[in-house]
């Protein structure tokens, strides 16, 4: 740290020694204002231009150098100089204090900060030269962290100084407002409409700020697109898998007109190679882990004979048997309509399949599975229809529930587009045993009993 940076430091730091070493913030409140408020006043009305110039430096200290009172100082300036010129000095001081709290940061951690993290805070970094001002003013209107972290965090980034200062200004002139228009009631000290009014001002703000924000995002974003007049549908859903299926049954049920879009199966991956048929298999093969493993259960001995073909046949009737729940037969009754194509999203409120209007597309195309670390789950079952033998190998995924399995005529182009995270799980691996499956080896280290064994 050089000279400049020390002394800079050392200057904060002794002055936030000296604000707690001599007791300053019993100064800073209602209880102290209340006691001096007719000495305030008639020095006030002596000196009005002195009593300004006091307060102005204190309330430029005080968020400079982040120190705790500025909201009593806010209350305190609405009841010694009124709205309109408390509302001025407050303005002007907030902002220069925390434009001095913003510089102090910059100067002292910035580039510590950026030289140690730099990596890590390219994203940020990138964000704020893009959409830096309007993310400050948004801190600023809806006031979900102290002003003072604000202050300090953005000095870390490359927002321009002075798009910094005014859109503080900009941005914290509401509040200053509702504050110090509660400190003109404050200073009556009695119970009041006007009181009454300012704190139901306080309370109700953020609330108001929050939502005139959201509204701002809003325009932003749909900026570059026109709003049709009416639409055709309620809503679109785009994907008939798990989620499509519930999102669209339960708009229908509140007689809201739905447009289903799936352009290959209805009941997706959960129904047709995931949820229902890898739990179907997993069933059997617990079945048989249990026989296996029967004197755990005081049984002497037990045994049972499996056909692969046939286990992946009862893995197909289960699917047959759900299908129907999934049909576009049900949801058509239930007054959805349903229609098989490739959806393309023109606008927020368009959707080409052919071209829909909705007032709400909801988008239900599942999710890209989270690799996790460590073996034990896998991906769901996706043995082709009718296989008449049992595979070779299981390839498994961390972080999802079932295997995938895999013949030897799809081996080798496996081999090539192995996803991150998986591994081959072969023949006598140590991972499954573990879970109570067997994985027996043949002549050549694959499974070779040709698909039966006891």
């Amino acid at each position: 740290m050089n000279k400049g940076k020390l002394v800079i430091l050392i200057v904060i730091l002794a002055g936030i020694a000296a604000f707690f070493a001599f007791d300053v913030p019993q100064y800073l409140s209602i209880e102290f204002f209340q006691k001096q408020r007719a000495l305030i006043d008639a020095y006030f009305t002596a000196h009005p231009l002195e009593t300004a110039a006091i307060f102005f430096a204190v309330y430029v200290a005080v968020t400079g150098l982040s120190l705790p009172g500025a909201a009593i100082l806010t209350l305190v300036a609405g009841a010694i100089f009124g709205l309109l010129w408390g509302t001025v000095i407050v303005s002007f001081a907030s902002t220069m204090g925390a434009t001095l709290a913003f510089l102090a940061s910059r100067f002292v951690l910035r580039d510590w900060v950026q030289g140690k993290f730099g990596d890590k805070l390219k994203p940020i970094n990138e964000g704020v030269a893009r959409e830096g001002a309007f993310y400050l003013f948004a801190l600023r209107l809806v006031p979900a962290f102290p002003f003072f972290v604000i202050n300090l965090v953005m000095g870390l980034t490359p927002i321009r100084t002075a798009t910094f200062y005014w859109v503080s200004q900009v941005g914290m002139l509401a509040g200053t407002i509702a504050y110090v228009y509660a400190g003109t009631q404050l200073g009556q000290f009695k119970i009041s409409a006007g009181l009454v009014a300012a704190f139901v001002i306080l309370g109700i703000f953020p609330i108001v700020a929050k939502r005139v924000l959201d509204a701002l995002k809003a325009r932003k974003v749909y900026a570059k697109w026109k709003r049709p007049a009416t639409y055709d549908r309620n809503m679109v859903v785009i994907g008939a898998g798990s989620a499509g299926l519930v999102s669209a049954y339960i708009a229908a049920a509140v007689k809201a007109k739905v447009t289903l879009i799936e352009r290959h199966r209805m009941g997706g991956d959960c129904l047709n190679t995931g949820c229902v048929p890898s739990k179907a298999m997993i069933r059997s093969a617990k079945l048989l882990s249990h026989i296996r493993r029967s004197k755990e259960w005081g049984i002497r001995s037990a045994s049972a004979d499996f056909d692969f073909a046939e286990v992946m046949e009862r893995v197909q009737r289960v699917v047959k048997q759900v299908e129907p729940h999934d049909s576009v037969e049900r949801y058509s009754k239930l007054g959805v309509e349903c229609v098989k194509g490739t959806a393309r999203i023109v606008t927020p409120w368009s959707v080409e399949v052919p071209p829909v209007r909705a007032a709400d597309p909801g988008l239900a195309g599942g999710a890209p599975p989270h690799l996790g670390h460590g073996v034990g789950h896998s991906q769901a079952a996706r043995a082709p229809r009718g296989a008449g033998r049992r595979p070779d190998r299981l390839r498994a995924h961390p972080g999802l529930r079932a295997p995938r399995i895999e013949s030897d005529a799809s081996r080798d182009a496996a081999a090539d587009h192995e996803p991150r995270g998986s591994r081959i799980l072969r023949a006598g691996d140590e991972t499954f045993p573990r879970r109570g499956s067997r994985c027996p080896r043949g002549p050549q280290g694959e499974a070779g009993d040709g698909g039966k064994r006891r």
